[in-house]
């Protein structure tokens, strides 16, 4: 199986349980993974027969910066639906970090959706 991968990709959004806390846009880091349609052996040197890997990362940054929200999970959800409807892929993970817990490095969710299990 193949998979495009895209690795610590920098977004901002307004995001967070309290007022307070989405009031200023937030550093988030994404890592999104992606099951194409077509096999790499099958898209011929030819983006149009894969997942344009640039398009996928404004769509995630649009996606974020689009409204506020309160959960991480939300947002990651709404980010693996657009990627599953917008690009030729068969399944879509999608994590999420952000940087507000002290004394961690990080918090962070994950979803993953395939189209084959819904």
């Amino acid at each position: 199986m193949d998979f495009i991968i895209i690795k610590g990709l920098e977004i901002s959004a307004h995001i967070g349980v309290s007022e307070d806390e989405r009031r200023n846009s937030q550093r988030l880091l994404v890592d999104v993974v992606l099951t194409p349609l077509t096999a790499f052996s099958a898209v011929a040197d030819d983006i149009s027969n894969t997942v344009d890997y640039h398009a996928v990362a404004r769509r995630v940054s649009s996606i974020a910066a689009s409204r506020p929200r309160r959960l991480l999970e939300t947002l990651a959800r709404e980010i693996v639906d657009a990627l599953l409807a917008e690009f030729r892929t068969r399944s879509a993970e999608v994590e999420i970090r952000k940087f507000v817990l002290p004394g961690t490095e990080y918090v962070a969710v994950r979803c993953v959706v395939d189209r084959g299990a819904q």
